[in-house]
């Protein structure tokens, strides 16, 4: 199925604070830069996706999603992800968009083609939600038509999403179609978990594993 992609990006300096005191801010800052990179170096890759939208007033997401020949929405009250998306949503469903997948900036393992066959898969009305490794939140969320719900991220979102949609009387499932995007990097486990799958396989998400490398 088409869909319009949204992409929330909070200030970078603001980024991965739940990655403790040990990890700089500097260091924080120039990952999340790179594994938004990495993202938008997947998503224009992707054949469902026909448009992308980046919902931000971070300069150098800005910059990155210029490049990437997405379209900025600014984001100067830096609220929130479920308000970030929420706006995106406006945007697409103004356009006229029948399909919206919200996804992070922080899962740079994506896989284009895993995404292309969880659009492909999703019914309309219907909604699917991209599990984290843990099975507990959400690392995308896809919309068919891109209002169903409104969305709710948070600890416990994919339950949540669930059951939103349940009350909404739209048909909605765990997608297990996406396995690239259960690892997101919040914590200093997840960021153990990145190095070492990137160290065996660094194209996988380069500009990421560019940044790690030279961490140390």
């Amino acid at each position: 199925m088409k869909a319009t992609a949204v992409i929330p990006v909070k200030r970078f300096a603001a980024a991965k604070q739940r990655l403790g005191p040990a990890t700089e801010s500097v260091l924080r800052a120039d990952l999340a830069e790179a594994m938004l990179a990495d993202v938008l170096g997947a998503l224009g890759r992707s054949r469902e996706l026909e448009r992308l939208l980046v919902v931000s007033s971070e300069p150098r997401a800005v910059s990155l999603a210029e490049t990437a020949g997405a379209e900025v929405i600014a984001d100067p009250a830096d609220a929130g992800h479920s308000e970030a998306a929420s706006a995106g949503i406006t945007v697409a469903l103004a356009s006229g968009a029948g399909c919206a997948a919200l996804l992070p900036g922080d899962c740079p393992l994506l896989a284009p083609a895993e995404l292309d066959a969880a659009l492909a898969a999703l019914s309309s009305p219907g909604l699917a939600v991209v599990p984290d490794r843990h099975g507990t939140g959400t690392n995308g969320l896809l919309l068919a038509p891109p209002d169903s719900i409104r969305p709710s991220f948070g600890p416990g979102s994919c339950r949540r999403h669930l059951d939103l949609a349940a009350a909404a009387g739209i048909a909605a499932a765990v997608s297990d179609r996406v396995p690239s995007m259960g690892l997101d990097l919040d914590t200093p486990e997840d960021l153990a978990a990145l190095r070492a799958l990137l160290k065996a396989d660094p194209a996988a998400a380069p500009q990421t594993a560019s940044v790690l490398n030279a961490s140390g």
